[in-house]
């Protein structure tokens, strides 16, 4: 299976325009040369000719031949010339692969050296060079705009049906794996130990004393009722109000005694619940049904969607916004870092080792694999289309050669026939 290149894009078509008119223009001077010979040979062999004509006749013939020559090899870099078979012609298709291997050993060997990349990476003093350029504001605003922009197209490449899956089971669904009742009355052991149920207590007695409060008539009238028929109706009264004077009193004196025996009660109860969660059966299988409950509600059961489908907007609208927490915190932290970096050298230093440590390792271990992806994709290449694709880039200042070729050949062919003249004459 070779590997294809795309279609040529509007530079290849540039580049291929380039080159035939370059390639036009040097065949053009070839065949200039090419007449101007034939020209002076005709007008010699018509008889006598004036003395230049012989040196104008040498240099365009050995334009001719310099330019020929060059052609022919150049030419034989890409193809056959004249699609003739000649040996060492088609060089660039014929030999691509030992090129491609050849072109990764010369990475391997000048880039990829674990002791070269250590030290032009030392010498390259990163840390410095990335702190100065974070400690810029602006650079800071530029980091978190394109935090921001990989997190949004993170969180909306993702699918939502998947997500919400993720979240369901390894989320939402651990909380039904273990017993509740004995971790909750651990904690709940925890809380009294440290004291924090002393508020709850509190927030319990200052409730209910509230509900009273606005419970007057609904009390009243309820004992009201429950009075015999035939008591008078000024005793059922009194002995409705009497009643919610107690119970208001009552709960005035459990709020103000921290020492009440009320609360001591609800501390005990407390205290027997936390245990009875730990080690009472009935009252672990009593919680399990609970929680049973819970998790087989609707409202549990969409609970991954829901709580992803409200993250990700969240985190959306927040990785959108320049003056979000999120933004602003990125700004933050990335600007504190480069301020850190450039003033706290054992926190560039310790930057530095890790990074050439990084550096080393990556060249020690992996230089062969990445070198290979060279030679690996240079062997898929389609061998004619390869050849033309390096034709296209390099082709045009190739036809530079055949031009100097026709050039120097013609000086080079004068200077001859002009010594020759010179020694023995014409």
């Amino acid at each position: 299976m070779s590997f294809q290149f795309a279609q040529s894009s509007v530079t290849d078509e540039q580049r291929r325009r380039a080159l035939r008119r370059h390639k036009a223009g040097v065949t053009a001077l070839l065949i200039l040369a090419a007449v101007i010979f034939l020209g002076c040979s005709w007008w010699q062999s018509q008889g006598p000719v004036p003395g230049w004509v012989g040196y104008v006749r040498a240099a365009a013939e050995a334009g001719m031949v310099g330019g020929l020559a060059d052609w022919f090899a150049v030419t034989a870099l890409f193809r056959h010339p004249l699609g003739l078979p000649i040996p060492h012609t088609a060089l660039v298709p014929k030999k691509k692969d030992q090129l491609g291997d050849s072109l990764s050993g010369f990475v391997g060997e000048n880039f990829l050296n674990p002791q070269l990349i250590t030290e032009k990476v030392a010498q390259a003093e990163i840390p410095q060079r990335v702190g100065g350029w974070l400690a810029q504001p602006d650079n800071a605003r530029t980091v978190s705009r394109e935090v921001g922009t990989f997190t949004e197209r993170a969180i909306t490449a993702m699918d939502d049906d998947e997500a919400a899956a993720l979240i369901q089971t390894h989320i939402v669904g651990r909380f039904a794996e273990p017993e509740w009742g004995p971790p909750a009355g651990t904690m709940l052991e925890s809380l009294i130990r440290d004291g924090k149920t002393e508020p709850l207590i509190d927030s319990a007695i200052t409730w209910a004393k509230e509900r009273i409060y606005r419970s007057e008539f609904t009390i009243v009238n309820a004992i009201d009722e429950r009075m015999p028929t035939w008591a008078p109706q000024f005793a059922r009264e009194l002995v409705g109000a009497r009643v919610y004077r107690e119970i208001v009193s009552f709960v005035e004196d459990v709020e103000a005694d921290p020492q009440h025996e009320a609360r001591e009660s609800l501390r005990r109860f407390i205290a027997q619940l936390a245990q009875d969660l730990q080690s009472d059966p009935t009252m672990i299988a009593r919680v399990e049904e609970i929680k049973s409950d819970i998790m087989g509600s609707a409202a549990v059961r969409q609970a991954g969607g829901t709580l992803w489908r409200a993250a990700s907007e969240a985190l959306v609208d927040a990785a959108r916004d320049p003056e979000s927490v999120l933004r602003r915190k990125v700004t933050e932290i990335a600007q504190e870092w480069g301020e850190r970096i450039q003033t706290d050298e054992q926190l560039r230093a310790s930057l530095d080792r890790r990074l050439t440590g990084a550096v080393r390792f990556l060249a020690e271990n992996y230089s062969g694999e990445i070198t290979a992806i060279i030679s690996e994709t240079v062997h898929q290449w389609d061998a004619e289309e390869a050849s033309d694709k390096i034709e296209l880039m390099v082709g045009k200042d190739l036809q530079f050669i055949r031009l100097n070729g026709t050039i120097v050949g013609a000086l080079a062919g004068l200077a001859i026939y002009t010594v020759s003249t010179a020694l023995f004459g014409a």
